[in-house]
């Protein structure tokens, strides 16, 4: 397994959640579950945000736990897409890209509508642009595990199947595992390969 969950315990003083599941490498995994469940805090927990209070989590048998968040082997995208407000959105979208991020990277603004924007200060786009380029970053960043937590919810109908068909061709032809938490069936219908429903 190249993710394995085990028994991974998050408690709050009034909420306490334990998670256990496992994922294939190239899965792509939607999680699902009603409001209040955990599965933000979940991937919150995995990227590094939180601290859990037992159990384990490994990657590619290596403790996932263990490392601080920079040094996981994660590229999340946030409900918030977290942009570096005083930088370019072009600036933005090359943080951590490795050489071969940097070499899409044109290709991925003109498929998802951004080349005009890349002069712009993130607060100059509307929320679909701001979530167009987080979503383009997660996806290029040379990191094989992505976490993405509703990321197509500020899209129209015709960006949001722009941006599903992208990010399933980029995630493809990387290999890479997917956790996607989306409250769109159609979403977890183009994109996902399987579903975890937390109860």
């Amino acid at each position: 397994m190249a993710l394995n969950v085990d028994q991974l315990n998050i408690v709050y003083p009034d909420w306490q959640r334990s998670y256990s599941f496992t994922a294939e490498t190239g899965e792509r995994l939607a999680i699902k579950g009603p409001s209040g469940v955990g599965k933000s805090t979940l991937l919150l927990c995995l990227a590094g945000f939180i601290e859990p209070a037992s159990g384990t989590a490994s990657w590619q048998d290596q403790d996932l736990l263990a490392f601080e968040p920079h040094q996981r082997p994660i590229s999340m995208l946030f409900q918030e897409d977290n942009l570096f407000e005083h930088l370019s959105v072009e600036h933005n979208l090359k943080l951590g890209l490795s050489e071969t991020g940097l070499e899409q990277l044109g290709l991925a603004v003109e498929r998802l509508g951004i080349r005009n924007q890349l002069t712009k200060l993130p607060g100059q786009l509307s929320g679909g642009q701001r979530q167009r380029v987080g979503l383009i970053r997660t996806l290029l960043r040379p990191e094989p595990l992505i976490i993405l937590d509703e990321p197509f919810a500020e899209l129209d109908t015709e960006t949001r199947a722009l941006a599903l068909e992208f990010s399933r061709e980029q995630i493809e032809a990387e290999g890479k595992t997917l956790l996607l938490i989306t409250h769109q069936d159609e979403d977890i219908a183009a994109l996902a390969t399987r579903t975890l429903h937390l109860g």
